[in-house]
């Protein structure tokens, strides 16, 4: 008995070292590690969930991980004292299946690949407990926190063809390019009564139809804000410009973005929330962003409780 014993201890310890990799026997029906905040720290590693192809946010260069939320991750899992590590999401068709496929339960083909921490998740409190037509949460096998940034949508356009863009107005007799099946293809297909849906263009991604626009196939893009200023740094692109209009009937312009762990992974959450909380605070991101050529926004969660000098700090104005 007592060899048994000493048997069934050492197995599991071997399963807490490996951070609970359980194999059920079969490569379709394994469970997913349950890789909690303690068994996080004792693997030494910590595994960030990032979408591929997605830059300025995250990509692949040179056969590394790059951008945004990449770095972001490197500095959190420097913070907790443990190694980054890679975890790329190939997107579905709603951020729900990504929830569900690299966050709780796995993908039906690959159930143990979950991330830790998945990054660029939509910090709305309105998803966050949306409900089914049963009055079931959606969404309560996750956790959405950590707002560490404030994204909108922005034009960017060329001067050469166009003087201005001080309305949208301007796209009803003007080509804009815009990334297919995204909310910039919606509201121009749909906006003013339809009016600019013959000037729309559509493209694979906003890279994409910036080089439509070296080519003269559209006047501008509209994409993430992030996006844009990742292209227009871009020395191929440095005759475009950034434009400075709003976009009336688009109910949501501007949108918090944080992250997203298991519901009963929250004391990894608190520990990531305090050290990104440190680092949008500090003036940490605000650098980050600024090293790539990128404009940061103080999340409009932090707005809710700070003040107007502390925003400006942790925004680089002071």
């Amino acid at each position: 008995m007592k060899i048994i014993l000493t048997f069934v201890i050492t197995f599991l310890l071997s399963l807490a070292a490996w951070g609970q990799e359980v194999d059920d026997g079969d490569e379709l029906l394994n469970r997913p590690s349950d890789r909690t905040y303690d068994i996080i720290l004792e693997s030494g590693y910590l595994k960030v969930g990032v979408y591929r192809d997605f830059p300025p946010y995250s990509y692949e260069q040179d056969g590394e991980p790059r951008g945004i939320d990449v770095e972001l991750g490197k500095l959190i899992a420097k913070e907790m004292g443990v190694e980054f590590r890679v975890h790329w999401i190939i997107p579905d068709e709603e951020l729900g299946d990504d929830l569900r496929n690299n966050v709780w339960k796995g993908h039906y083909l690959d159930k143990q690949r979950l991330a830790d921490v998945m990054m660029r998740v939509p910090y709305d409190k309105q998803y966050a407990y949306m409900q089914d037509s049963t009055g079931e949460y959606i969404n309560e096998q996750v956790v959405l926190f950590g707002p560490y940034q404030q994204e909108t949508w922005q034009i960017a356009y060329d001067p050469a063809m166009l003087d201005a863009v001080d309305t949208v107005a301007v796209f009803q007799y003007h080509a804009i390019g815009v990334e297919i099946d995204t909310l910039p293809d919606f509201y121009f297909s749909s906006a003013l009564g339809g009016r600019m849906r013959n000037q729309v263009r559509h493209y694979p991604n906003v890279k994409a139809a910036f080089e439509a626009m070296r080519q003269g196939e559209v006047r501008a893009v509209m994409g993430m804000r992030a996006e844009i200023h990742h292209e227009l740094a871009q020395p191929e692109n440095e005759g475009f410009v950034a434009a400075q209009n709003g976009f009336p009937g688009l109910v949501k312009q501007v949108w918090d973005v944080g992250m997203a762990i298991k519901h009963t992974h929250r004391q990894l959450g608190y520990a990531i929330e305090a050290i990104v909380n440190r680092l949008v605070t500090e003036g940490a991101l605000n650098d980050l962003f600024g090293g790539m050529d990128l404009a940061y926004s103080v999340p409009g969660y932090y707005r809710s409780f700070l003040s107007e000098e502390a925003v400006a700090r942790a925004e680089g104005q002071e």
